[in-house]
């Protein structure tokens, strides 16, 4: 009884937390504690993982997105492509679990833990799945937020530079914003806009996953249309060119923020030392190998164009 109250104390106290804190709350509580509400955590965090991403639609703008600089749309296009093909060959290298390293591979090209919790629906993947994918990924983008911006000064990089290698090399936004920031204002402007850009390939990326995965996980013949996605874009759509209520858009966006929280807190807990022993190491192997890839590569195409 102690435990099932504590669980959803620590569960509330995640709405006004990042999503890092709560996945990793979640899966601290289950290492000392055994699981609780299993079933139900299951099957909430998978819609409540939909709806938050819907909601997080209204808080971006199609326009502001489009209007990147080609020179960063290029090369956000690039470096999405080159990941997920890498990561393809990694995961099969490595043998690793085919869901969890496609979700490694999304979230390092995409944005984090956004993009994993968006094509996790698509392609059926367990909460098992989605907790390993999450954790390696937030642990890379803590690590990232912190360490660019001293390698940055220590190059001579400029506002304009760092602000692209932070959007291109570091998954999730949030970490994006808080590189940029330590950098400087120009850094954080260029940064967010080019992080837009590589946001919104999220959409095609859940398109060509269905087909991927189209009989994976259940052996499914037909393609399943992923709706939370097209209401994803349908919100998008409404908060570019037919605005509501500001206040209200904010609430929505806000909420969704915190739905986030809840969900991967819930996703966390449901994520037990024995199936964490049965992955092992090398999804980690595998996120660190794709992060120095992106790093480097990008850092390299920098400094010399």
């Amino acid at each position: 009884m102690i435990k099932k109250a504590l669980f959803l104390l620590i569960a509330a106290a995640t709405l006004f937390t990042s999503p890092a804190v709560a996945l990793f709350s979640g899966i601290i509580f289950t290492l000392f504690f055994s699981p609780q509400f299993e079933s139900k955590s299951r099957k909430t965090s998978k819609y409540l993982l939909q709806v938050s991403v819907v909601g997080l639609g209204f808080g971006m703008n199609l326009i502001e997105s489009i209007k990147s600089s080609y020179e960063g749309m290029l090369f956000t296009i690039c470096s999405v492509v080159l990941v997920m093909a890498t990561g393809i060959l990694l995961y099969k290298w490595l043998k690793i679990d085919k869901t969890i390293g496609y979700l490694i591979s999304s979230g390092t090209a995409i944005c984090g833990g956004s993009a994993i919790a968006a094509i996790a629906p698509v392609i059926k993947a367990n909460g098992n799945q989605i907790s390993m994918a999450m954790a390696v990924v937030f642990t890379l983008n803590a690590i990232a937020m912190f360490i660019f911006p001293p390698i940055g000064h220590l190059l001579g990089l400029s506002q304009q530079e760092f602000g692209t290698w932070a959007a291109i090399a570091i998954h999730d936004t949030s970490s994006v914003v808080g590189a940029g920031k330590m950098y400087g204002e120009e850094a954080l402007k260029v940064a967010t806009t080019i992080k837009l850009t590589r946001a919104l390939w999220v959409i095609p990326l859940s398109i060509v996953s269905s087909f991927i995965f189209k009989n994976e996980n259940g052996g499914k013949k037909s393609i399943s249309i992923p709706w939370f996605i097209v209401l994803f874009i349908f919100a998008m759509i409404i908060n570019t060119y037919f605005p509501i209520n500001e206040t209200l858009s904010s609430i929505i966006y806000t909420f969704s923020h915190k739905s986030l929280s809840l969900t991967l807190f819930l996703i966390g807990s449901t994520l037990s030392i024995s199936s964490i022993k049965k992955v092992g190491s090398r999804p980690i192997i595998m996120g660190v190998i794709l992060w120095i890839l992106i790093s480097v590569v990008s850092l390299s195409v920098i400094l010399l164009f």
